[in-house]
């Protein structure tokens, strides 16, 4: 039955409005007319309501057929106004001849001691063919107007459903962009580890396949706890320190009020990447990478720090920073926020995300 109404929504609901307006229609004229000699009550005013419902509602539905041939809202052209315009003057001749017709012969007839109100007696054949051509008139207005407003809300509905299909497209190719780079070299670092450490090479390709797992399984997902994305970063670490060794040094402070707290995946393994690599790789010496989290006014605060400058080169493509921002953008518009300077000869990395 559900279904049912769900596929049949518009006829349904068209029928349903048809028969209302019209029984609404009919109750105006049969409270506005005046109870004058038992009027009323008499067959002939019965039958005379009876035969004005049927009469609109068969000639409008004929109407409304003819309309849904000819109307295309969406190549709307002038000699579509012409058409409707014949199609209401044909429904309106229609209308006046079917009432004319039931009026006469109701006036033939119908109960001969029944007195007519005055106000019909003055209804010519011209205010007739005039008053059926101003109801159809008006019965197509409405009905135009709700067939424009049924459209301009479809349209909505599908512009939503495509702005949410293209966002979700982006997301998931935003999270699916990993740095190659940074799985060959560690293939190729877990490689030269094979020769000196077999059991911690084995421990590395674990740790280098669950950050393949991680990527491909949360690929259809928005939002993961703060402290599975965590592990995803320190498995990054122990990837990274194969090659960098004592030259990387990784520092965390993170509240544990932030561990269940919902972020877009991989966006601190981004962060923690970029900054290993436009930072430490950069520095003989090595350096540290620091990862704060903390919740200030209603925000996540994540901070990464990384020792060194912030200095971007020319054929560097940014897309870290620029997969962040744009994921940002998508998820949360213009409630969240993504920054990255430097101060002291350290570059600082923060995200704000709202929490409500």
């Amino acid at each position: 039955m559900a279904t049912f109404i769900k596929k049949h929504r518009w006829a349904l609901s068209f029928w349903l409005v048809q028969i209302m307006s019209w029984g609404g229609l009919v109750f105006i004229a049969y409270a506005f007319t005046p109870d004058a000699d038992g009027y009323k009550a008499s067959y002939t005013f019965k039958y005379g309501l009876l035969s004005t419902f049927l009469i609109g509602v068969f000639t409008t539905s004929l109407l409304r057929y003819f309309l849904k041939g000819i109307i295309n809202f969406d190549s709307f052209e002038s000699g579509q106004i012409v058409k409707i315009l014949v199609g209401i003057s044909v429904t309106a001749l229609i209308y006046f001849g079917l009432s004319y017709g039931a009026g006469y012969y109701m006036g033939k007839f119908g109960e001969e001691d029944v007195k007519v109100p005055e106000m019909y007696k003055e209804f010519g054949l011209g205010l007739m063919l005039i008053n059926s051509f101003i109801t159809i008139f008006g019965w197509t207005i409405f009905y135009l107007s709700v067939k424009i407003a049924a459209k301009l809300n479809a349209n909505r509905v599908e512009r939503a459903e495509l702005n949410a299909s293209l966002r979700q497209a982006q997301l998931n190719t935003l999270k699916g962009q990993i740095n190659p780079h940074f799985m060959f070299n560690s293939l190729n670092n877990i490689r030269g580890l094979m020769l000196e450490d077999v059991e911690k090479s084995r421990d590395m390709l674990t740790k280098l396949s669950e950050m393949l797992r991680y990527s491909l399984t949360k690929n259809n997902i928005n939002s993961i706890k703060l402290v599975e994305e965590l592990e995803m970063v320190d498995n990054y670490i122990a990837l990274s320190k194969i090659q960098f060794e004592d030259r990387l040094q990784f520092l965390k402070e993170v509240q544990s009020e932030t561990l269940e707290i919902k972020i877009p995946p991989m966006i601190i393994q981004l962060l923690v990447e970029n900054a290993t690599k436009h930072g430490i790789s950069k520095l003989k010496a090595g350096g540290t990478i620091k990862l704060v989290t903390a919740i200030e006014n209603q925000d996540l605060i994540i901070k990464v720090l990384n020792t060194g400058t912030l200095q971007i080169a020319e054929d560097s493509t940014q897309l870290g920073l620029q997969n962040i921002k744009q994921r940002l953008r998508l998820l949360y518009g213009n409630q969240a926020r993504f920054d990255i300077v430097e101060i002291d000869n350290e570059v600082m990395a923060t995200i704000n995300i709202p929490l409500s």
